[in-house]
């Protein structure tokens, strides 16, 4: 059974490496166990539908919709204007300023290519007009856009909840720290290169400017502060406050700035609709693999072969090379948890492993896929926004790559950074 396990995987590897789109080396892999396990064709569509009709997966098209809606509407410049007054008194700080309108503005989108469109398209040309080198303009870019995927709210904890049936409000809080604790590792890096390369501040700092300049963020930056604590004290449920997203940011947008158009809203809803097809077919054939998987006994392959390898009462070990083999997976596959977590959750429930505490790690490491060879996504699209060549982006990423790997081992070490939150609000 694990050679045929062994045939499923390489046929999505080598079909993903290739340039197939995703969702057709799912299906294929998938296909290929069935013909060669000689198993019951109807299992495959039973299997995919099974997986998309998760009740949470509700919140995932009105979050896609409300952050587009925000995108859409201009919302971005008052937020580059709110951060340019708070940190862009620093040296280097129109770098700094980009980590902080990623911070801002991911946590109303809830996805980092997103972010990556809207900020990205922004930030970028002004580093490289004010003489910043354009590789790490658009490195540093793609770094901080992860950011906006461990804030809520965020689209992979939405998939991860779906998967594990973690709660979501939970999961929304734990990433909270780990969220503003990697725009502080990034600030830090900028600051060590500003140094080095002699980087300026963009201005002065003026508290009649950052009260200014808050006064006209504050709006928007009630959009995740409303959900985030709608879902923790109770107000809503999760569908119910993907719904609340939307009719605030329709309210902000069309009624108090009035800066979106009806063929703009038009355009918007339908890129939700698109992206909210495109991420669900995936989910359900995600799941169907997770299952062929499953019944080739991966799960307790590899649960097994964890325990003989290092047989600690320490899950560190364990947890670094289940993330490792995420990695590995991230490197190639998008998006990653509902392709992966089917496979690893029957370990993570053996080894016992806290899944709000996993599922922090597991979106970090999401974030790390996304900046390493051979895909980076985000590497590629920031490169893109930029006008640079793609090797020249990588290279100039490598030390944002080296703060995050050291950023995901503190978290792993260190669990109460994604857990004490949680618990504190309960």
């Amino acid at each position: 059974m694990l050679l045929l396990a062994l045939a499923t995987i390489l046929t999505l590897c080598t079909l993903a490496v290739l340039g197939m789109p995703i969702i057709i080396s799912l299906a294929t892999s998938v296909v290929v166990f069935l013909l060669l396990s000689g198993g019951w064709d109807l299992a495959i569509p039973q299997q995919t539908l099974s997986g998309i009709t998760d009740y949470i997966l509700v919140t995932l098209p009105l979050f896609i919709l409300a952050g587009g809606i925000m995108n859409a509407s201009g919302i971005a410049d008052r937020l580059f204007a709110f951060a340019s007054a708070m940190f862009g008194w620093l040296r280097g700080g129109l770098a700094h300023v980009n980590v902080a309108v990623s911070l801002m503005f991911g946590g109303m989108i809830g996805t980092s290519v997103a972010d990556l469109a809207g900020s990205g398209s922004i930030v970028i040309p002004k580093m490289k007009q004010n003489g910043y080198p354009g590789p790490f303009s658009a490195a540093l870019t793609a770094t901080s856009s992860g950011i906006g995927i461990l804030v809520p709210p965020s689209s992979p904890m939405i998939l991860y909840s779906a998967v594990t049936g973690t709660s979501l409000g939970a999961l929304f809080l734990a990433g909270l720290i780990p969220g503003l604790l990697l725009a502080a590792v990034l600030m830090l890096v900028v600051s060590i290169l500003a140094r080095r390369h002699g980087w300026k501040p963009m201005q002065g700092f003026a508290w009649s400017e950052l009260i200014r300049t808050g006064r006209q963020a504050i709006l928007p930056m009630g959009l995740p502060t409303l959900v985030l604590g709608g879902l923790v004290f109770g107000l809503f449920t999760p569908s119910e406050a993907g719904a609340f997203a939307v009719a605030y940011a329709l309210f902000l947008a069309m009624a108090i700035y009035r800066t979106l158009r009806l063929a703009d809203l038009r355009r918007v809803t339908v890129e939700a609709v698109v992206l909210t097809g495109e991420v669900l077919i995936v989910v359900g054939f995600s799941v169907a693999l997770g299952w062929a998987l499953s019944q080739a006994r991966v799960p307790v392959a590899l649960s097994d072969g964890l325990q003989y390898l290092f047989p600690f009462d320490s899950n560190v070990v364990q947890i670094c090379l289940l993330l490792l083999l995420a990695l590995i997976a991230g490197m190639i596959l998008d998006p990653l948890i509902p392709m992966i977590m089917p496979v690893l959750l029957p370990s993570l429930l053996m080894l016992d492993v806290d899944l709000v505490h996993f599922g922090v790690l597991i979106v970090v490491t999401v974030v790390i896929g996304q900046i390493t060879p051979p895909v980076a996504l985000a590497l590629l699209v920031a490169a893109r926004i930029g006008q640079e060549e793609v090797v020249s982006v990588i290279r100039a990423n490598t030390p944002f790559l080296i703060g995050l790997v050291i950023f995901l081992f503190v978290l792993i070490l260190f669990p109460s950074l994604s857990t004490w939150l949680p618990s504190f609000m309960k």
